[in-house]
């Protein structure tokens, strides 16, 4: 996979194929998990958009699933990959999934460590929850 094209002379890769270079680069546990993470996004929402943003010199960028606005982004770090729902606080969370940023007024997020099961019904629910929000007026 290559990596984001730095001559403009080089073709631009859709945020898709910067999705796919990300979770090839990380090569462990970490990609595996954004990979099952995004085929479950996917699946909960096929209308689903993929985005990279903040991209710049110290950041390579963030992928980021949208649908009718921002549903999550999808960072990884040396111990965690991590879900961060933009209105994760307006969000019913019955399983109980959101296990990080919980104090805040508007974003809740979920920190999946190297051996975490993934609940995918439970993901899914709460994936079509966001989608459900940006879609509503009061979204």
């Amino acid at each position: 996979m290559s990596n984001v094209a730095k001559d403009s002379a080089e073709p631009v890769e859709s945020p898709s194929q910067l999705i796919d270079a990300r979770i090839g680069e990380l090569g462990d546990w970490r990609g595996a998990t954004l990979s099952r993470l995004r085929t479950l996004i996917r699946s909960a929402d096929p209308e689903v958009v993929e985005e990279w943003k903040w991209r710049k010199a110290t950041n390579p960028g963030v992928p980021v699933w949208s649908d009718h606005g921002m549903i999550c982004t999808g960072e990884t770090y040396k111990s965690v990959v991590k879900l961060t729902f933009f209105k994760g606080a307006s969000l019913e969370d019955p399983s109980g999934l959101f296990n990080s940023s919980l104090d805040g007024n508007t974003r809740r997020a979920i920190d999946f460590h190297e051996d975490d099961e993934i609940d995918d019904q439970a993901f899914v629910a709460l994936i079509r929850a966001a989608v459900s929000l940006n879609k509503s007026p009061l979204g």
